[in-house]
């Protein structure tokens, strides 16, 4: 196979860049409106906040990948900075987040969906075959080729950002400022609405490392992969900010707060009812490229960790268009077990505190990077040096991460941990058997 082949079958800058936007623009953009709401308009302030500290781990990783430009992502760098058991941890928790992410996205576009279909609300099983039709053709998709699920991911992108950039726009022209007043009504500190809010709307912006997962399967990997998650951060940065200023204009908070689908109901209150069909359309092709992003991303942490024996061998596995399609096939059936345990009555509740569980796993995989990007400057290793610069990223991300932690609530850090214990089983039956 010629060196030309190898790079026509891998990703570049704008597969990679619409990766990172398709990866975090998914159902929190549509869903946490609501969960906003009760706050106010100083839940604004959390898409602020959250924007500047997802912008500092943007950065952070950005510079790691340029510097070890290694599939896996925070698995690679974590590894590279504390070693096997550290770097394990940090893939291990990412990974087991994506697949929890997998199947909220799944349920998520099933109920936006619902909006054209309406059985789906009502019969559980019909649902199912839906939910579990989307994720297995974009696992064969995935598990085929790297590249053709990078195109669909591309097409995904630019159709999903269509529906919002309509209701931002178009709500500049019907804002109330009065919906803005008074700022905050949780009835929380100031500190304490910031806070909250601040951690909810980092689920949204999980995703920021995208790009750095599938590194083997990008084009000049340490000049794309920085360039594609700065672009990602900087456009939905934009696109998050814009949409809520504009949304909480349209509808007042109390509405916002009590609605299952707000974007929806203010396309129906500048346009008419039939605008809902257009959101709603648009909230299924978003949470449908998210998944497909997710879905790409999931066979290459394992992968890259099978390479370094701290995974079983099978993981390992390629085909001819370079798809990691074991780990792709293996973490779709263990999404299609939680899909399945989710139809059982009264799971449901469960299946949604673990869903909260994302945001810190990730956070876990996050904190391990940022650790091994200080250290590396701190040692002026893979080209990087104590300047100014690199010292307050590390110490400003860090610093964020922890915030997030604490304003993810002690239930979900708890949960989280045991998550991470259940792995050291597997950690050791692999070093054994190395």
């Amino acid at each position: 196979m010629t060196e030309k082949s190898d790079s026509s079958k891998k990703l570049g800058l704008l597969a990679a860049t619409a990766l990172v936007v398709g990866s975090m623009i998914g159902s929190g953009i549509f869903s946490l409106p609501t969960a906003l709401a009760k706050f106010g308009g100083i839940s604004l302030f959390g898409w602020l906040f959250g924007a500047i500290g997802a912008f500092t781990i943007a950065k952070v990783m950005a510079k790691l990948s340029k510097s070890i430009p290694s599939s896996g992502g925070p698995y690679a760098f974590g590894r590279a900075g504390f070693g096997d058991f550290t770097g394990f941890l940090t893939g291990w928790a990412y990974w087991l987040s994506i697949w929890v992410t997998n199947a909220a996205i799944v349920m998520t576009f099933l109920s936006y969906l619902s909006v054209f279909i309406p059985s789906l609300a009502t019969n559980k099983w019909l649902a199912l075959l839906i939910g579990l039709s989307a994720l297995w053709s974009l696992t064969a998709l995935n598990s085929h080729s790297v590249k053709n699920g990078g195109i669909a991911q591309v097409v995904t992108t630019i159709l999903k950002i269509v529906p919002l950039a309509a209701v931002t726009i178009g709500g500049f022209f019907f804002i109330n400022f009065d919906h803005f007043s008074p700022l905050n009504i949780s009835g929380s500190t100031s500190l304490q609405a910031i806070t909250i809010s601040t951690a909810l709307c980092l689920f949204a912006f999980l995703g920021i490392e995208a790009a750095t997962v599938p590194a083997g399967s990008i084009k000049s990997p340490t000049k794309t992969i920085p360039k594609a998650i700065m672009l990602g951060t900087i456009v939905v940065t934009a696109v998050y900010i814009l949409s809520s200023i504009s949304l909480f204009g349209i509808l007042p908070p109390e509405e916002i707060a009590n609605s299952n689908s707000p974007f929806a109901d203010a396309a129906a209150k500048m346009w008419g009812s039939n605008a809902r069909y257009l959101v709603a359309a648009g909230a299924c092709i978003s949470t449908f490229g998210a998944l497909n992003g997710w879905i790409l991303m999931q066979g290459q942490v394992p992968m890259a960790m099978a390479k370094d024996n701290l995974f079983p061998k099978s993981f390992a596995r390629i085909n001819k268009n370079e798809s990691p399609y074991f780990g792709i096939i293996a973490s779709s059936i263990i999404t299609t077990l939680l899909l399945l345990l989710n139809q059982a009555e009264g799971l449901a509740g469960v299946f949604k505190y673990m869903v909260l569980l994302t945001t810190v796993l990730n956070l876990v995989a996050y904190i391990f990077s940022i650790g091994a990007f200080g250290l590396f400057t701190v040692e002026q290793k893979f080209g990087l040096k104590p300047t100014v610069t690199n010292i307050i990223l590390a110490v400003a991300s860090f610093g964020f991460s922890i915030w997030m932690v604490v304003g993810s609530g002690e239930p979900a850090v708890m949960a989280g941990f045991i998550g991470l214990l259940l792995g050291i089983p597997i950690y050791i039956w692999n070093k054994r058997k190395a």
